[in-house]
């Protein structure tokens, strides 16, 4: 098994456990983001650098109302080290939005190319993934009969 496989099979796993799968879902419709994991692989001696700059975001996401993201470091198993768990939240409204752009430019911290470069100095390998739920396997089991039912009538 190649060192990918098996850092792909660790970030599913982190998945699996990280979603909570008994939470109970918002009652009321609220346009939610989507969790997000990411895994990283960092470059020697960039570990700091790279923390750094996530508690920085954060105080951008804050700025917002948004929740700081949730940092996970490596304590056992191999092929990563620093896990981010990114959970499904409502999306920001213009005006976080115009908070969280005003943050970040207070902190000067770079975006578009120059945000793709300076992080891709920290990092080794890096997965991105996004996750449906949280749920339970009946609640899942639920909702598939539901979009059976509504495909056998035509819907």
């Amino acid at each position: 098994m190649t060192t990918r496989s098996r850092f792909t099979k660790l970030a599913l796993a982190a998945a699996a456990v990280l979603l909570c799968p008994g939470a109970a879902a918002p009652a009321a419709k609220v346009e939610m983001t989507t969790p997000v994991f990411e895994m990283f692989r960092l470059a020697p001696g960039k570990t700091e650098d790279f923390i750094r700059s996530m508690a920085e975001w954060d105080k951008v996401s804050m700025a917002g109302g948004q929740p700081p993201t949730q940092l996970f470091l490596h304590a056992g198993g191999e092929g990563w080290d620093v896990l981010l768990y990114k959970p499904a939240r409502p999306k920001p409204t213009p005006a976080q939005e115009a908070a969280m752009a005003a943050k970040a430019k207070e902190l000067g911290l770079p975006n578009g190319s120059r945000y793709f470069l300076q992080i891709r100095e920290w990092m080794a390998d890096h997965i991105h993934f996004d996750a449906a739920g949280p749920t339970t396997a009946e609640q899942w089991l639920l909702d598939l009969e539901r979009e059976r039912a509504q495909a056998r009538q035509g819907k």
